[in-house]
């Protein structure tokens, strides 16, 4: 095989190694896919000013994110059912994530559980949090990431219900028999029902609690001594109310055009939200 020399290479590998349900899983955004493009085609209309005659012979780009240094300005993103791509899954991108310097943060809907993703070794690690109905479950996931040493609950605010997501409802998508989403193995939630044409959406929105609002950060913040960081913000009146609501951070965030079509590219709300942080 060629070597990989451009991180976009990746996309068509996989679409050619994984299977149909699978890739599109991941690769696919929610209804007409409308911000899935515009969240590529904004980068492309942000443009370099390149300053010449500048000493560049000692570059440093380690940044630090709540108090913790990492390598590079770059982190990587709660993402789900990594088992679905690669048997190694969740463990692999913690391996790497360490080896970079830098800090992974672990979905709730991993194959992997915040137990099995410690025991790859030290790095820095935060955790995804979708609030579920059941509050004693919410409680339990945030204990056992605590446990485990993750440093940070990343909470999901952006999905009080999944998107249509149409490439996975045309393909049925349902998690692999052979997986679970093993953060909730042995506590009472019932099983995905793969026999269902909506499968893994009908779980989840049976699950996640969609009377989430701002009393509910406030109640996390009670049961956690970790610091809490909101993800899925996209406008500066919503950053303003995270400041005021005590979040620890903000990660502007439209899920990967995975739950709202026709909402502006991640990119081009991150000077709005930015504001906020300058006031």
């Amino acid at each position: 095989m060629e070597k990989i020399t451009n991180v976009m290479e990746y996309e068509p590998l996989a679409k050619e190694k994984l299977p149909k349900m699978v890739y599109e899983y991941y690769a696919s955004g929610a209804e007409n896919e409308w911000t899935l493009q515009e969240n590529r085609n904004a980068f492309s209309r942000i443009l370099f000013q390149p300053r010449i005659l500048v000493d560049v012979s000692n570059i440093d780009t380690a940044t630090t994110v709540l108090s913790f240094k990492i390598s590079i300005p770059v982190m990587v993103a709660p993402t789900a059912m990594q088992k679905m791509a690669h048997p190694e899954g969740e463990y692999a991108t913690a391996r790497a994530t360490s080896a970079a310097g830098t800090i992974m943060t672990l979905s709730s809907w991993a194959t992997s559980s915040v137990e099995e993703v410690a025991s790859t070794g030290s790095g820095i690690r935060f955790f995804q949090l979708y609030v579920m109905k059941d509050r004693n479950v919410v409680a339990q996931l945030v204990q056992r990431a605590e446990r485990a040493g993750f440093k940070a609950i990343v909470l999901t605010v952006d999905t009080p219900r999944l998107g249509r997501r149409e490439a996975d409802i045309k393909n049925r998508f349902a998690l692999p028999p052979h997986l679970t989403l093993k953060n909730f193995d042995g506590l009472d939630l019932g099983r995905i029902d793969g026999t269902n044409d909506s499968g893994l959406a009908s779980y989840v929105a049976g699950q996640v609690d969609q009377s989430l609002s701002w009393k509910d950060l406030k109640w996390l913040q009670t049961i956690t001594q970790l610091p809490i960081i909101l993800k899925g913000v996209l406008t500066a009146e919503d950053a303003r109310l995270a400041v005021q609501a005590g979040a620890a951070g903000i990660i502007v965030s439209n899920h990967g055009a995975r739950q709202l079509d026709y909402v502006p590219a991640t990119v081009m709300a991150l000077e709005e939200v930015n504001q906020i942080a300058l006031m």
